[in-house]
């Protein structure tokens, strides 16, 4: 997963063994190097809200493939982790898949104005 990403969706991929950037130690790689980075260190699949990596990178010759979401808004992305599992179990190597995140389906509501 990238920088801009919510690590709680580590817990979220149940059966994968999910890693965030900042946990890696990755956070200064850019996004070449990181994707080298992580074909060396064996990941399979990369998750990311990043909508420029795909034309920034050329994915074909990767062995890492590449899922990207259209958020980053956590209660959205908790909400519809289902699609995103079924994205990380489906890309096969090298692949893109884009998954769109249904934030109709997230409830949103205003808090209550506080006077101070």
């Amino acid at each position: 997963m990238t920088r801009a990403f919510p690590s709680p969706l580590r817990r979220l991929l149940t059966g994968h063994d999910a890693r965030s950037v900042i946990y890696m130690g990755w956070s200064a790689l850019k996004n070449g190097d990181l994707i080298a980075r992580a074909e060396a260190e064996g990941f399979d699949i990369m998750v990311t809200a990043d909508q420029s990596m795909r034309y920034q990178q050329n994915m074909s010759e990767r062995r890492l493939a590449l899922a990207v979401l259209d958020t980053n808004f956590w209660p959205a992305i908790r909400a519809n982790h289902q699609q995103i599992l079924e994205a990380v179990e489906t890309c096969a190597a090298g692949g893109y898949i884009e998954v769109a995140i249904r934030q109709s389906s997230v409830h949103w509501f205003q808090l209550p104005r506080l006077e101070c």
